[in-house]
């Protein structure tokens, strides 16, 4: 058996990220999103959703850590972010040309979670709890939807059936395109359910799209998943 390199986690993670890690790695022009509305799944504790306020886009972050108070969720993030630290640069799956060091990661990590504490505190209503692979918002509800770190990298711990069904759920609500990042597992090899997204009958009417970026961290992790409606066939 062919011995694990990545990251090893006993259970999904909640660490945040912030709105200039999302712009780089979904490719997002700012000024393009003004005026739109942008679904956050899998939010967690990133400050996302309130940098975007600030700057004029209309974010819903969606997570079930949602549920709990800020209290409890403040005592869950340092641990989760300190098990990550202290593994992560003996690691040797992950490239460090952006973040440099393991302490700046953690540096940029930290002003995540306590940008989105405050606004979680001053804005709940900006914060929807739940669980994929069911969203409680209607159909066409938002222009693109997001998902950072959950699908494909928990390969190990989510269902392709999991995967199909939060795939037809989020364009459910989304009138526009999805754009799920990364493509790879933890391991950084390439998740085996893309292929089998693209061939799954149930999702024929959807078009999946790997787009490149400039963003990678962990390895082979340049690039997400673009889900979108293909175009009626013209007679």
């Amino acid at each position: 058996m062919q011995s694990k390199r990545g990251l090893q986690l006993d259970r999904i993670v909640l660490l945040g990220r912030t709105f200039e890690e999302y712009r780089r790695c979904f490719l997002l022009e700012p000024d393009a999103l003004v005026g739109k509305r942008i679904l956050d799944v899998a939010g967690g504790v990133s400050s996302f959703c309130a940098e975007a306020h600030n700057c004029g886009i209309n974010v819903t972050s969606f997570d079930p850590i949602y549920a709990l108070g800020a209290e409890k969720i403040a005592e869950r993030s340092e641990p989760d972010l300190q098990f990550v630290y202290r593994g992560i640069g003996r690691v040797p799956t992950y490239r460090w040309s952006y973040y440099e060091t393991p302490e700046r990661m953690r540096d940029f990590r930290e002003r995540a979670y306590s940008t989105f504490l405050s606004d979680y505190t001053t804005h709940p209503g900006r914060y929807v709890a739940g669980e994929l692979p069911t969203l409680p918002f209607a159909d066409g509800e938002f222009d693109i939807t997001l998902v950072w770190y959950f699908l494909f990298a928990y390969q190990e711990r989510l269902s392709y059936e999991f995967h199909r069904e939060s795939v037809l759920e989020i364009m459910r609500v989304t009138r526009g395109e999805a754009r799920i990042y990364p493509t790879v597992t933890f391991e950084a090899q390439a998740s085996d359910y893309v292929p089998m997204l693209r061939s799954d009958p149930a999702l024929q009417q959807f078009d999946f799209t790997e787009i490149k970026t400039d963003f990678e961290f962990l390895a082979n992790s340049n690039s997400f998943l673009r889900v979108s409606r293909k175009s009626p066939l013209k007679l």
